[in-house]
């Protein structure tokens, strides 16, 4: 079993809020993520991990006020364990009225995005856009903490490019604005998610500031994550593109910093089961759009046995859920005949 070595993991981090406290029990964060991070993969992260804080996929303020996107945000209370919301926009009373609407629906916190590498997003000036523009992103966070009782945090990135990224004159700002606890990812906007994220860089930025710092980048395991806390000395980790078909990822991180034994990777034929089941509960939720939805999944899950890339790719092309649910019961039963 692998032992934490930080002093303090077992201890709940405490977020005050603007009159509504919350406490953070785990120092394991899953990431928001754009079209994973739906009610169905957060019901599967759970399995594993109790106490994570979990986070909706992004919702565009844009898009509340245009009368989309609430299905991001329904039924958040009814699910296990805190849910955050994180909000995207370039205009600072738009993200006051979605974090009303998201503290309304039950967010444990509401989150603002000041990281999105994606040309759409930065363009606006929303996402990594708001590195360019303090001014502006002191304006968006000041009034999301004026408008919401439930605590406020960003999840940026070291700043635009590596030539004139000014980590910590950046991250201190957005602490002064209200920004109760930071996720630092250690890229540039320019990196994108290349190269190698530079916990050093995040370790200068916890020693300049007060409030809890999350460190986030290149965790696929839990001997990174604790690596990354030995590095960095932040508050917790937060784990993103590492949880694309591993579910349980969030759960062994967590498990090993409470000093628990860590539990077992899933076999292959455990991992094809969860893709049966994540596919019915997609198609069951998005009738024939749950298909869609659910081939980046099975992609991710279905690895690491033979047979496993012509079942891929026959997968990505099954013109029906049915077709889809023949593939894989045809291979849960070639694995049980080995």
């Amino acid at each position: 079993m692998l032992k934490a070595l930080n002093h303090g993991l077992q201890t709940p981090i405490h977020l005050s809020g603007n009159g509504t406290g919350r406490q953070l029990h785990s120092r394991v964060l899953q990431s928001p993520l754009a079209g994973v991070t739906d009610k169905i993969f957060r019901g599967l992260v759970r399995r594993w991990s109790r106490d994570s804080l979990l986070f909706t996929e992004m919702v565009n303020a844009t898009s509340l006020e245009l009368g989309h996107g609430y299905g991001k945000m329904d039924d958040l209370l009814s699910e296990d364990g805190p849910i955050a919301v994180q909000l995207f926009d370039h205009r600072p009373q738009a993200m006051a009225d979605a974090a009303r609407r998201a503290e309304q629906a039950g967010a444990f916190l509401v989150d603002i995005n000041m990281g999105c590498p994606v040309r759409k997003i930065a363009k606006k000036g929303g996402g990594s856009g708001l590195i360019r523009d303090p001014d502006l992103a002191t304006q968006i966070l000041e009034a999301v903490v004026e408008a919401v009782s439930i605590p406020v945090t960003v999840k940026t990135r070291l700043g635009w490019c590596g030539s004139n990224s000014d980590p910590i004159t950046w991250c201190r700002q957005l602490q002064n604005a209200g920004a109760q606890m930071l996720t630092l990812h250690g890229r540039t906007r320019e990196q994108g998610f290349k190269g190698q994220a530079d916990w050093n860089a995040i370790a200068a930025v916890k020693q300049a500031l007060t409030i809890p710092v999350i460190a986030n980048g290149d965790i696929n395991s839990p001997t990174d994550a604790l690596q990354c806390l030995d590095v960095t000395g932040a508050d917790g980790v937060m784990v993103g593109r590492g949880t694309m078909g591993s579910p349980w990822l969030v759960g062994q991180i967590e498990a090993a910093f409470m000093n628990r034994p860590i539990p077992a990777t899933p076999d292959s034929g455990a991992r094809l089961h969860l893709a049966k089941e994540q596919l019915h509960d997609l198609v069951s939720s998005r009738g024939s759009h749950g298909l869609l939805i659910a081939r980046k999944h099975m992609s991710w899950t279905c690895t690491g046995f033979p047979g496993a890339s012509q079942l891929r790719h026959a997968l990505m092309r099954a013109p029906t859920p049915n077709d889809a649910y023949q593939l894989l019961d045809k291979a849960i039963n070639d694995l049980e005949q080995l």
